[in-house]
């Protein structure tokens, strides 16, 4: 362990299992926890926030050590992850449950998150603008059990083959020297 305390940062881009399995082959992510952020009650369930009117968005609290990846490395590569250009949208996933945001939980992660999204909207990644939302956490409200290590212990399930395995392969190509080393 490193002299720096770990960081945690909120984000969604989508279904969680989207988010959850990618980010967590990324060194220097030792946890990451799917839940929901952004709406109105207290403790939202599942099958509540999937009816798109809790207005929580599926998030992952992603813990991570900034000294081996930085908050602007991982929402670099959050950027990359997922289409931050559709609102309340992922591929065939539809509603505000769905929205690209990140909730930041100070001014030093708010501050990167406005520079990074500038930087990835400059860069021409994706060719229209990006409508990722930017906003403080107000509360995370952890997911269900089930939905933990959801692709991992759910491989045969087809929304994990069509969707999920195809971001975790991209993020294995594109970011192969950020991969933690894989368990032996």
């Amino acid at each position: 362990m490193t002299g720096h305390a770990l960081e945690t940062l909120v984000l969604g881009g989508g279904c969680f299992w989207c988010m959850e399995a990618p980010l967590a082959e990324l060194r220097g992510v030792s946890a990451i926890m799917p839940g929901y952020a952004g709406g109105d009650g207290p403790d939202p369930t599942y099958e509540q926030v999937c009816t798109g009117r809790t207005g929580h968005a599926e998030v992952v609290r992603v813990t991570f050590d900034p000294d081996v990846i930085s908050c602007a490395d991982l929402l670099r590569i959050f950027f990359v992850m997922h289409d931050p250009t559709t609102r309340n949208r992922q591929g065939n996933d539809v509603g505000t449950q769905y929205r690209s945001v990140i909730y930041w939980q100070d001014a030093a992660q708010e501050k990167t998150a406005y520079a990074i999204r500038d930087e990835m909207e400059r860069s021409g990644v994706w060719p229209a603008p990006i409508v990722t939302e930017i906003a403080p956490l107000a509360h995370f409200w952890p997911a269900e059990d089930y939905h933990r290590d959801y692709f991992a212990r759910n491989p045969g399930n087809p929304y994990c083959g069509a969707v999920i395995a195809p971001k975790v392969a991209k993020l294995r190509r594109l970011f192969r020297d950020r991969l933690a080393a894989p368990a032996t």
